[in-house]
């Protein structure tokens, strides 16, 4: 089953600190993360004082370099993560048999889509 996707609001304020944090946890100046990314010097610099943002290629050549995913990058960390609420709900779903597990992500998507519909009609309604 697809559960249907929450548009989230990114906080990209958070990629120049975040791009600035991995190039000193490897110990690498712009110059020298540049050059492993395959990336002019002047990109590097204007990402880690937040002037620009990559485009999605750049931001590609970055993780990939890195062997990182993109929410490392683009988020906070633990700002993607479920309350502990959900997460104590969730680790009791995985010791459900199938047919439960099944049931849970139906709700879960009925509620999703319920969220999205009323999202959409509070946004046409202003």
């Amino acid at each position: 089953m697809q559960i249907n996707q929450i548009p989230l609001k990114a906080n990209f304020m958070s990629f120049d600190k975040n791009l600035l944090r991995l190039r000193k946890s490897r110990n690498l100046t712009q110059d020298q993360m540049a050059e492993l990314v395959g990336m002019h010097v002047t990109s590097i610099k204007t990402y880690e004082t937040g002037k620009t943002q990559p485009s999605l290629d750049g931001l590609k050549k970055i993780i990939t370099a890195f062997g990182i995913t993109a929410d490392e990058l683009l988020f906070d960390e633990h700002e993607r993560d479920p309350s502990m609420d959900l997460k104590l709900a969730f680790e009791a779903v995985t010791q459900m048999n199938e047919d439960d597990k099944q049931t849970v992500l139906s709700l879960i998507e009925a509620m999703m889509l319920k969220h999205q519909a009323r999202t959409l009609l509070t946004r046409e309604a202003s």
